[in-house]
């Protein structure tokens, strides 16, 4: 019986050691050697210290500041561990609302948002993902109509034109990947640094 077995049990071990050691080892050392940034999380630096990733969103909550999309994501509540509170942008905690069309509770939240949206720029439309969470709930994009929609407000927190701040928004604005794939896309973060420079 044993020497049935010993072919299926070294065939086996070798596929383990090539598909959950070598293999995984080998793809880390050529993304790392190919794309070093990429592979160490596409870490974004400040003064040499590390202030975010291009691939996960923060949560900017002064007039000052570009705003990114909502975040659904949650953390363990610090008072009561079996509960939940909101924690935006909660990278161990990736997930969506899963509140769909016909919840009264995402209704009434998006109404809240766009009524507030409205009070800062009433001349404008919402754009839908100022309002409308990820499916990860750390998306670091937003449109450019999102990014333009909050110019005004920027603008006239720290003191500037408008065109200067838009200007700067559609120097931001980052085309489809390869011309085909995605929509165009501001990175906030990139471009609340930009703002950042901008002022100095």
């Amino acid at each position: 019986m044993l020497k049935e077995l010993r072919p299926a049990i070294v065939v086996l071990v070798l596929l383990t050691l090539i598909t959950g050691l070598v293999y995984p080892l080998g793809m880390t050392g050529i993304a790392g050697a190919l794309f070093p940034k990429q592979a160490q999380g596409s870490l974004i630096e400040k003064d040499g210290k590390v202030i975010g990733s291009a691939l996960i969103g923060q949560a900017f909550e002064s007039d000052k500041y570009f705003h990114g999309r909502p975040s659904a994501t949650t953390g363990p509540d610090p008072k009561d561990a079996t509960k939940t509170v909101s924690a935006p942008y909660n990278a161990s905690n990736s997930m969506g609302s899963n509140l769909g069309p016909t919840s009264k509770a995402l209704a009434d939240r998006l109404k809240e948002d766009v009524d507030k949206l409205k009070a800062k720029n009433p001349n404008a439309a919402v754009p839908v993902d100022l309002v409308t969470a990820s499916g990860s709930g750390l998306d670091p994009d937003v449109s450019p109509a999102a990014a333009l929609f909050q110019v005004p407000r920027v603008a006239k927190a720290r003191g500037l034109p408008d065109q200067n701040v838009r200007a700067l928004v559609e120097a931001q604005t980052e085309g489809r990947t390869l011309g085909l794939l995605g929509e165009p896309r501001v990175n906030v973060l990139k471009l609340n640094l930009a703002l950042d420079a901008l002022r100095s």
